[in-house]
């Protein structure tokens, strides 16, 4: 979202300074020119107010293009056309109503509309990127630590600050450390990948840390082992299945290098199709990479199926939960 909303103040930014310059000029000098020129604030007015309620809405939708995370197709259509027919409004409205003073009063009130959109764009977006942005808890996979529908804010500087469009943080305030709860992208780069049943790619997930870089995970019954030592403390997880299952043959049958290799290549659901919840690994987590799993153990499609979490797809820690009231507390 906060790079969705750079790239509409950025829009907005270009033509403020670009109406500024005009203004300086006298204006547009035809009726033809102004009306255009209306039209495109117009087209821009209706496409950025669009993306902003899409925006507002649940963003795990399929993503289709290559910018698929800057925009998604059920995003752009909608605000598209009513981009378009806002710049229809605005060209025959300034068409009709031609004049030199007109156009001078359009090119004005544009103008500022567009400069109050730059700044307040680009505010939010700086402010989501490096600061704090809200998040709607999507699925069931951290009961009952959060349920389906909580509202929490995430803490973006904790870890460091993200250079924009860079997998590079600086000034971190402390390192990323077990039982952490942490807001990620999906760590896929393909768009036709398909994990736990869809595409994922540029979709947000939200898990709890388990494994570090460098630990060995495996889980045997259910119960996570970190090399090779019962990780004993966890009051977070939940296992409300009383079935354990037996494990896979399919599994054991895998050279534990080749195990390693597809799991951490993010293909090992794919290849095996039978990878069960009470037994996995054991494998070994990637340097700048981690093993998250979701509190509700039973249904949780976390690291046992998709592999591990590479820094760069981070994007902060889970910090309040301030929705609904009746369960507003610091996330731990």
């Amino acid at each position: 979202m906060e790079y969705r909303l750079f790239f509409i103040g950025a829009a907005m930014g270009l033509f403020a300074w670009r109406s500024r310059v005009w203004e300086k000029e006298g204006g547009p000098r035809t009726p033809l020119a102004s009306a255009l020129w209306h039209a495109l604030f117009g087209f821009l007015a209706a496409f950025s107010a669009v993306m902003i309620i899409a925006m507002s809405f649940d963003g795990r939708s399929r993503y289709v293009s290559v910018a698929a995370f800057v925009l998604a197709l059920n995003e752009v259509l909608p605000a598209l056309a009513a981009g378009l027919v806002a710049g229809a409004v605005c060209f025959w409205r300034a068409w009709s109503k031609d004049g030199v003073a007109a156009r001078r009063h359009r090119l004005h009130e544009d103008l500022e509309w567009s400069d109050t959109v730059f700044s307040a764009a680009l505010m939010a977006s700086l402010l989501m990127m490096f600061v704090v942005q809200a998040f709607k808890i999507p699925s069931g996979s951290m009961e009952s630590t959060l349920m389906v529908g909580d509202h929490l804010f995430v803490n973006k500087f904790v870890y460091g600050l993200r250079v924009p469009f860079v997998s590079r943080r600086v000034l971190p305030l402390r390192p990323i450390a077990r039982g952490d709860v942490l807001v990620f992208q999906f760590p896929v780069e393909d768009l036709r990948e398909t994990h736990c049943g869809s595409v994922q790619y540029g979709k947000d997930f939200i898990k709890r840390v388990i494994g570090l870089p460098g630990e060995t995970v495996e889980v045997r019954q259910g119960r996570v082992l970190i090399d090779g030592r019962l990780l004993a403390d966890e009051p977070y997880a939940q296992h409300k299945d009383p079935y354990r299952q037996p494990e896979s043959v399919h599994a054991t049958e895998v050279p534990p290098r080749r195990y390693q290799e597809l799991w951490q290549g993010h293909r090992l659901d794919k290849e095996l199709q039978d990878i069960q919840r009470d037994y996995f690994g054991p494998v070994k987590v990637p340097e700048r990479s981690y093993f998250l799993m979701g509190d509700n153990r039973d249904q949780s499609c976390d690291s046992r199926y998709w592999g591990p979490v590479e820094e760069r797809f981070i994007k902060g820690k889970a910090w309040l939960l301030y929705w609904p009231p009746s369960r507003m507390k610091i996330v731990r």
